[in-house]
């Protein structure tokens, strides 16, 4: 039965990305059309280990092309449009996108793994996101400063210019949402790098924007980090930088832009706790943590990858939580039945399964999984089971590093103080989360816990009205909301004298 599966899984898989294959040559979308690269990358199928496609693999000369054919959209129509016809074309491109749902969900299903499920969700929410910056377009304004009768005193914003984004392979097409929204929505060209492990479904958003975008507008230029998106990060006419990834090239990208002086935003790991207290709903904390943890096969940034359990409740949220864990059902991510597809890359299975073996050599106890399925079919993939720790000490390092895995880890408290003390032991600072009945607990710990976003009683949703951001090592400034306009414009005063002039 598990050769006939593993036979069905591959021939399934095949035809998936002959599929795949038929709507795109996968090349960058460089001043409104396919450009082809010399070099290629191939983008792999987590499921089976087979090449998807191959993929166009840009250098420095391509992206010289395409911050050349930003700088020109931006010069002779973008920056120049209202803010009625740039609303009117993230519309446009929106609903475009809408038509295209199922096929983008595929996409991203197949270079992720992720189940299908969960890549519809993702992409309904990229679509919500451009949406979201489409209204904001027309709410844009300066303001005016009372001042004496002879100055009128008023603010407006402008654009950039050229912005480099940046994003993370573990949410290509909601990342790039995320970052093209709200650049475009404020009148700047984009130059953009998708991951050179998931690039598949940013590169069909940007050729479905075509006619709808100024050609040069939107630029997607795929490869890897050390040709693409160094050559982005030190382009002296790039002018503003959005990265999401690792603290490691984060701070790298930081250095660099600190010799053109270009400012950056920054969304970088997270290590983030949950707080059960005794009086929390235990079926609601268990369900919200297993979200927060297992959703994406853990690969998130916010993951809820440290529980702290009050001890009063401890033993019985253990219980539910291992349950939990293995009620997941491991498969196809392009079946709907599934719950948890495999882990993104050779590489991260590789990361994870060290994070494992060092959790059990530091004296975790291992509740359960910490390794690949024993279903014969999923051997051939970067599958990982629901693993959970116990026994896991602060000063343990899967307490502390970021796994970016489905890798549980649970530890006690005995008071509120002590709770606050061991969430707030890390170096990140993105997600936390609560689990109480009582509004004092919620909001007090909101309040003492350092973290960019805190969410109670559940894990997520993230909605693109509010911003999204971290403290310490989780990054530097916010994507979504209202706020993040302000990180793709500048602010100028104006100063008019209307005092009779001296001639």
């Amino acid at each position: 039965m598990g050769s006939a599966f593993s036979g069905q899984l591959r021939e399934a898989h095949a035809t998936a990305r002959e599929r795949a294959n038929e709507l795109s040559d996968w090349d960058a979308w460089i001043d409104g059309r396919s450009v082809e690269s010399d070099a290629t990358l191939e983008t792999i199928d987590p499921a089976v280990n087979e090449p998807i496609a191959t993929v166009a693999r840009c250098d420095a000369a391509d992206v010289e092309t395409a911050v050349g054919a930003a700088e020109n959209a931006f010069d002779a129509e973008w920056s120049g449009s209202t803010p009625r016809e740039r609303s009117r074309a993230l519309s446009e491109w929106a609903d475009r996108l809408r038509d295209h749902v199922e096929e983008l969900a595929f996409l991203e299903c197949l270079d992720t793994g992720k189940p299908r499920s969960q890549a519809r969700g993702e992409v309904e929410g990229a679509i919500d996101t451009l949406e979201y910056y489409a209204s904001l377009c027309r709410v844009q304004d300066g303001r005016q400063i009372a001042t004496g009768d002879d100055l009128h005193l008023y603010t407006r914003t402008e654009p950039y210019g050229v912005v480099g984004q940046i994003v993370p392979w573990n949410f290509p097409i909601w990342a790039a949402a995320w970052k093209l929204g709200p650049a475009l929505a404020t009148g700047n060209a984009t130059v953009i790098k998708p991951a050179a492990d998931c690039p598949l479904t940013t590169i069909r958003i940007a050729e479905l924007s075509e006619g709808i975008l100024p050609d040069g507008a939107l630029n997607v230029v795929p490869g890897t980090g050390s040709e693409v998106g160094a050559a982005i990060t030190a382009h002296e006419d790039v002018r503003k930088l959005s990265f999401t990834g690792s603290v490691g090239v984060g701070t790298e990208v930081m250095k660099t832009a600190a010799d053109t002086l270009t400012p950056v935003t920054l969304e970088l790991g997270g290590k983030s706790p949950f707080l059960v207290f005794p009086d929390a709903d235990l079926e609601s904390a268990v369900e919200a943590v297993a979200n927060g943890i297992f959703y994406s096969t853990g690969e998130i940034c916010d993951a809820f990858s440290r529980a702290l359990v009050h001890e009063d409740v401890h033993a019985e949220f253990v219980d539910r939580f291992v349950e939990a864990a293995e009620s997941h059902v491991l498969g196809d991510p392009l079946a709907e039945e599934t719950t948890m597809g495999p882990l993104t890359s050779r590489a991260q299975y590789e990361t994870v399964s060290d994070y494992v073996e060092r959790g059990t050599d530091e004296g975790a106890t291992l509740l359960t999984g910490g390794g690949p399925p024993d279903e014969e079919a999923l051997r051939d993939g970067w599958f990982f089971e629901p693993t959970v720790f116990g026994d896991v000490d602060n000063g343990m390092t899967i307490a502390r590093e970021e796994i970016f895995g489905p890798v549980q880890t649970i530890d006690t408290f005995s008071s509120y103080e002590e709770a606050i003390e061991l969430a707030n032991d890390t170096r990140f600072g993105l997600a936390a989360g609560i689990g109480t009945e009582r509004t004092d607990i919620a909001h007090g710990a909101a309040a003492d816990l350092e973290a960019g976003v805190v969410y109670v009683n559940e894990y997520g949703p993230i909605l693109p009205e509010a911003p999204y951001g971290g403290f310490k090592a989780s990054g530097i400034g916010t994507d979504l909301g209202t706020e993040v306009l302000e990180h793709y414009q500048r602010t100028k005063s104006v100063y008019v004298n209307l005092d009779e002039p001296d001639c």
